[in-house]
């Protein structure tokens, strides 16, 4: 009994092929529909993140450094 291929198995080989050229191109899985974050906007979350990163007494204070 052949084995045939369907359009299923041919899109999911294309996407595997080109997901494998795509991390070694780049070393890593690039995102083409990840939205493009400013720099510049506020972002709590980050903003709280580095604070875990100080030592204890200036998170407690609130001194910047």
């Amino acid at each position: 009994m052949k084995k045939r291929i369907t359009e299923n198995d041919y899109l999911k080989a294309n996407r595997r092929a080109s997901r494998s050229e795509e991390i070694e191109a780049h070393g890593r899985t690039v995102g083409f529909r990840r939205v493009h974050e400013s720099k510049k906007s506020y972002n709590r979350k980050k903003m709280k993140a580095g604070l875990k990163r100080l030592p204890d007494f200036f998170a407690r204070t609130g001194i910047a450094l």
